[in-house]
């Protein structure tokens, strides 16, 4: 297996399509939406080599003819202005047979204007859609890919961004087996400098799916789009 590039080819699997992807479509977006969120994370095993190398834009969402390419998990949520809300799942750890399930509910009064404070919050606001990664000279596959994308609206004005984990296989390539030996994972994440300002977003999303345990129910997908990887 040879060693992956950082530029050229397999870089740009991973762009994210110009990073600015548009993960939630116009048709998709509505005017009360207050906030939607989705964790998405897929099990791969990239090289320089695969098919998927041939003329790919990046890992992108929702484009015409996704395919589910890999085993993937998603979670998504969007809470409406009156407080509405619904959480969508979705496992497919193996290939053409995922599950999904859902869970809608209302937030309280109080519950509402609480999640308005934390989406005002000044150390959000500032939050943008980082650089990718770069890749160590060593590497030789990537593992997973996890990402979080985010769409608020504050007050008409919208904010958007993307954070993406990668987990990747690094280690010295064997010219005459092509293949890496005391290979090890290495995460790269360039949300590092967020985590601070995104973790009560993220500690609210947990406390509201565990609250909604009880009422998921087996669903068709409709919130939670496609991470697409080929």
């Amino acid at each position: 297996m040879a060693t992956l590039h950082r530029g050229g080819q397999f870089r740009s699997m991973l762009l994210l399509g110009s990073w600015m992807i548009s993960v939630f479509s116009a048709s998709q977006q509505s005017p009360d939406q207050l906030v939607r969120l989705q964790l998405s994370k897929a099990y791969l095993d990239i090289s320089s080599n695969v098919v998927h190398a041939q003329g790919l834009n990046g890992v992108t969402y929702g484009n015409p003819g996704d395919v589910w390419s890999y085993p993937n998990s998603l979670s998504c949520v969007v809470v409406y202005s009156d407080g509405r809300y619904v959480i969508e799942k979705r496992e497919e750890r193996t290939l053409g047979k995922p599950k999904v399930k859902s869970a809608e509910g209302t937030l309280n009064t109080d519950d509402l204007q609480n999640l308005k404070q934390l989406l005002d919050d000044d150390a959000l606001k500032t939050v943008k859609t980082p650089k990718m990664p770069e890749l160590p000279s060593d590497t030789q596959a990537i593992r997973e890919v996890e990402s979080l994308d985010a769409q608020i609206n504050h007050q008409g004005s919208q904010q958007h961004f993307t954070t993406v984990r990668e987990r990747v296989k690094t280690g010295a390539t064997n010219s005459m087996t092509a293949t890496a030996s005391n290979g090890m994972d290495t995460y790269l994440d360039n949300g590092t400098a967020y985590k601070k300002a995104l973790n009560p977003l993220m500690k609210w999303f947990e406390s509201l799916d565990k609250k909604s345990k009880s009422s998921f129910k087996d669903s068709k997908p409709q919130y939670c789009v496609p991470m697409n990887i080929g």
